[in-house]
């Protein structure tokens, strides 16, 4: 029996061990490490154990989570044969680095494919994904399941994991309504709150094999919104993969994100109103050498506030989804976008701000004049709303997919700025009905 260490960051780690690992005769999980920088508000947080409710009878105590950092003191405590990396969004350069930990600490190295990990559903799978975090995939994701949905056929969103908290209690988790959405954190938020507003229910969770099971029950299609640049959980019939000109190049540099790329069906090219040519024909170029077989499609991302005039010639705190800025290398969102379009100043947090807001912004120096939403505990909330209080700004742009005003209370008004996908070569209508055979409909 091969002793395995499981190298992750709350999400899929645990996916590959309850689908690939947990019931191997061959294979017995000894130890996660959690990466730092990745999920739980990047504060290096973790749970200190994978339930032994979760993990099965084999592990009465359950699984010890250390950080990534001890990577080799697990191999040896453990005596593990065999390190297995399940994260997303990393340069191929930094999966390399563990790799070459594990093997001068005596281990094997590999990652999980995807005919290993991914699930079958009993209805058609339409997955959207990206190259990176941050390229727009719920933009497309939102906007399919929208169509479906006018269509007549019932829809359950898939959603990648954000297993924050008791991860037994997060087993399954079902979200329908805006009551559903109580005390999450400000990434779950971002993340399901617009497709519940549209009417569209969201599973998430960490048991995928139950998550998808009970999706596929209740509904004619499955949307599979990923998160980060993760592959899908689920077999796909249609894979849509979104690239990102702003960081051309990326799409070849990251994983699994061109893992995704080559594989897709179709791959979007978004942001490209914010784009050069340049950065647009570098990011084709790339999807044509790397995927020649997929159809490429072309796509804004169209920003837009209540009324301008609640943002023209203000002095702005913009305030961006967190995770595209920070893991996800971003240098800005919609927020900005709006902010500069309608010639607001912006104004620098940097030194205004408290706590752990302070820290992730020391840690992320690329950040010009914007604050990443962070949000994942009560504490970092309140480092949030104290840090906008202290800027003290006229408005505040959100950019961020969720309700800011739901959770800070500041003195400012906060104007949400929306976008949405725009394809240049179709509309989503059309799309559907050149797919609809793929996904049998």
């Amino acid at each position: 029996m091969r002793r395995v260490v499981i190298v992750g960051a709350a999400g899929r780690d645990f996916h590959d061990f309850l689908t690939v690992f947990r019931d191997s005769p061959d294979h017995r999980v000894v130890a996660f490490t959690a990466a730092p920088g990745q999920n739980l508000g990047e504060t290096g947080d973790h749970t200190a154990a994978f339930p032994a409710e979760l993990a099965g009878p084999d592990h009465p105590d359950g699984i010890p989570i250390v950080p990534e950092s001890e990577l080799e003191a697990a191999i040896d405590e453990h005596g593990a044969d065999e390190v297995v990396f399940s994260y997303s969004d990393v340069s191929h350069e930094e999966v390399m680095h563990v790799a070459s930990r594990a093997l001068a600490a005596g281990a094997d190295f590999r990652v999980v494919g995807p005919d290993e990990m991914q699930l079958d559903a009993g209805v058609p799978v339409l997955a959207v994904d990206a190259v990176r975090t941050g390229c727009g995939k719920s933009q497309v994701a939102r906007a399919l399941a929208g169509e479906l949905q006018s269509r007549g056929y019932d829809v359950a969103v898939v959603r990648e994991p954000m297993p924050y908290g008791d991860l037994a209690e997060k087993r399954v988790e079902r979200f329908a309504d805006a009551s559903d959405l109580a005390g999450l954190t400000i990434e779950e938020r971002e993340e399901y709150e617009q497709h519940v507003e549209r009417g569209h229910v969201v599973y998430a969770g960490v048991d995928y094999a139950e998550i998808v099971e009970r999706a596929s029950d209740e509904a004619d299609v499955v949307v599979w919104d990923g998160g980060n640049n993760e592959l899908p959980f689920v077999r796909p019939d249609l894979h849509v993969v979104l690239a990102d000109p702003l960081r051309a190049g990326d799409e070849l540099a990251f994983h699994p994100g061109e893992a995704n790329l080559r594989d897709a069906d179709v791959v979007v090219v978004n942001k490209e109103n914010s784009a050069s040519d340049e950065q647009i024909e570098t990011v084709v170029a790339n999807v044509r050498e790397a995927n020649p077989d997929a159809e490429v499609l072309h796509a804004d991302s169209v920003v837009s506030v209540p009324d301008p005039d609640d943002v023209r010639g203000k002095d702005a705190l913009v305030v961006e989804d967190g995770p595209s800025l920070t893991h996800g290398g971003t240098e800005f969102g919609a927020g900005t976008v709006a902010a500069e379009r309608y010639d607001a100043t912006r104004l620098d947090p940097r030194g205004h701000a408290v706590g752990s807001i302070a820290d992730t912004l020391r840690k992320y120096d690329h950040l010009d004049r914007l604050l990443p939403a962070m949000g994942y505990t009560d504490e970092q909330i309140a480092d949030l709303e104290a840090t906008i209080r202290n800027v003290d700004p006229e408005v505040v742009v959100a950019g961020t997919p969720h309700s800011l005003a739901d959770l800070v209370d500041v003195d400012a008004p906060i104007v949400d700025v929306s976008y949405r996908v725009a394809f240049r070569d179709t509309t989503v209508g059309e799309f559907l009905d050149v797919h609809a055979d793929d996904l049998g409909l």
